[in-house]
């Protein structure tokens, strides 16, 4: 008689790539995505194991690799500038190990999925297009029955050299994965600002409005869905550490979900300090809701203003006006809560637009910071402005570098930038702000916490003209794919999505889906 065999267990490496610039000074954020994954494929019955380099060296992963020796190994990519390292890594672990099964996923490799296989040269078994929990958890099951070639094209949402699989599916259940925070290590190297250590938390996702420079609403659809109170109160709970950044692209469009989850919270008696991102509209609109969370311990939040004109909104698509912005800092100031603002740079300001925008910074007590407008596939800009892109080269898309043509030569472009990131950067993390934050950093250094005091001194050394130009002329060893032709048709709107709304027509416009910006 035959025994019967059973699936094995596959040993699961996950892999976060290093930091970015930004990353650099300040934040570095727990691998949210890979600890949902992660916890997807543990409920599987399959080890797993995280390795973040924005925490870990080269050195250390390789360690980990010989030790665990991984039947598979999968990589997040949610940024652009990632997407060189993880095609050297990925090269080197087929060289390790040719059995070991690669494969990625995450936010940006999902728009370009077919043109990174090409350049992978076999070194990537298949991408995850889409949310990755219920895939990568799926992917795993195949290695686990050596199901693996064509059998892989089953998945929803996967692509391999072969061709593509079903369309991407949304994760079932949002409540049913909560992020498995201890497959990594070193926790404490995570902050955002002065919150140090901080975790990150996930209360909803997908965002319903369409930003022309965005692609978080092509990537889910327009969707925008809620995890329930009790899991998300039950995740909060299980944070130990005292600082919480809400991950949600935008919070609290409901009021209702957050009123909710804070009751849930009150009821466990936990406490917390917490940071968010929201929208200008969403908070004047809900402010009760944000003045309940005040309560709760909110005492950080980032708006994304964008423009200071009308004009500039407008080209955006923001969907919300200066006077509301406006309205919305006089409501977060009343509410007693730090600001953090972006500025999209545009590559055609000149130094009188750039000394604009430092006067005006200058005279409101928020935190402002630019990022330069960066076309990014999967975006509606992509499709209009990437024909004028002066590069390629993936590691220059991370909005701190232009890709554009600029007005002045690059070098004054990049000079004006840091200028006036500089003259914000004194304001706010000079010797004077140590002196307004003693209390706070003596705390940090008394706990072991130097991130929030590093960041105070690092700037200069990170973040400067010279720097930044030089990164131009770097050899190039992997590109984004060219850009459609001048004469090309844009396509339609239908086809940007990763996630495909449910009631979208192709021959039609997309229905909303989520809440009416």
């Amino acid at each position: 008689m035959t025994a019967p065999s059973f699936p094995r267990r596959v040993r699961t490496l996950l892999v976060h790539p290093s930091a970015l610039m930004h990353s650099e000074l300040f934040l570095r954020l727990e691998p949210l995505g890979l600890e949902r994954v992660g916890s997807a494929i543990l409920a599987a019955g399959h080890p797993v194991r995280m390795v973040d380099l924005q925490v870990y060296s080269h050195q250390e992963l390789w360690r980990c690799f010989e030790e665990f020796d991984p039947d598979a190994v999968a990589f997040s990519v949610n940024y652009l500038a990632n997407i060189p390292e993880v095609l050297d890594l990925a090269k080197s672990v087929k060289a390790r190990k040719p059995t070991c099964t690669v494969f990625a996923g995450g936010h940006s490799i999902s728009f370009i999925a077919e043109h990174v296989l090409e350049q992978a040269a076999g070194a990537i078994d298949a991408v995850v297009r889409g949310e990755g929990e219920d895939a990568a958890a799926e992917v795993v099951r195949r290695v686990a029955e050596r199901d693996g070639g064509r059998a892989l094209l089953e998945v929803p949402g996967i692509v391999t050299v072969d061709g593509a699989g079903p369309p991407p599916r949304m994760a079932h259940d949002l409540d049913s994965v909560l992020p498995a925070r201890d497959i990594g290590g070193r926790r404490r190297r995570y902050f955002i600002g002065v919150l140090d250590p901080a975790a990150s938390v996930e209360f909803s996702r997908g965002c319903p409005w369409d930003c022309s420079f965005c692609s978080a609403w092509t990537f889910y659809g327009r969707s925008y869905r809620r995890i329930s109170a009790e899991a998300a109160a039950e995740d909060v709970a299980r944070v130990r550490e005292p600082g919480v950044f809400l991950v949600d692209d935008v919070a609290f469009i409901k009021p209702e979900h957050g009123f909710e989850i804070g009751r849930a919270i009150e009821k466990r008696g936990v406490r917390k300090e917490y940071y968010l991102e929201t929208r200008c509209d969403v908070l004047v609109r809900n402010e009760e809701v944000f003045r309940y969370w005040r309560r709760l311990g909110l005492e950080y939040m980032f708006l994304g203003i964008e423009s200071l004109s009308e004009e500039g909104l407008k080209a955006f698509r923001k969907r919300s006006s200066a006077d509301t912005n406006a309205r919305a800092l006089e409501v977060a100031r009343k509410l007693g809560v730090t600001v953090a603002i972006n500025i999209i740079a545009d590559p055609d300001w000149d130094e009188a637009q750039f000394e604009r925008v430092r006067q005006w910074a200058l005279e409101v007590p928020e935190i402002v910071h630019l990022t330069v407008q960066t076309p990014y596939p999967g975006t509606e800009i992509w499709s209009t402005e990437s024909r004028r892109l002066t590069t390629l080269d993936y590691r220059l898309f991370d909005v701190q570098h232009a890709v554009l043509p600029t007005r002045l030569p690059l070098d004054r472009f990049y000079a004006e930038l840091v200028k006036t990131q500089a003259v914000l950067a004194r304001k706010h993390l000079g010797v004077a702000a140590l002196l307004d934050t003693a209390k706070i950093a003596a705390h940090h250094l008394l706990h072991g916490q130097t991130n929030f005091v590093r960041m105070l001194w690092k700037f200069s050394g990170v973040y400067n003209a010279r720097r930044l130009l030089e990164d131009h002329w770097n050899p190039v060893h992997y590109q984004l794919p060219e850009p459609p032709a001048a004469d090309a048709p844009g396509p339609e709107r239908n086809d940007l999505y990763v996630h495909v709304p449910l009631r979208v027509s192709r021959h039609g416009p997309p229905a909303r889906v989520g809440p009416t910006p």
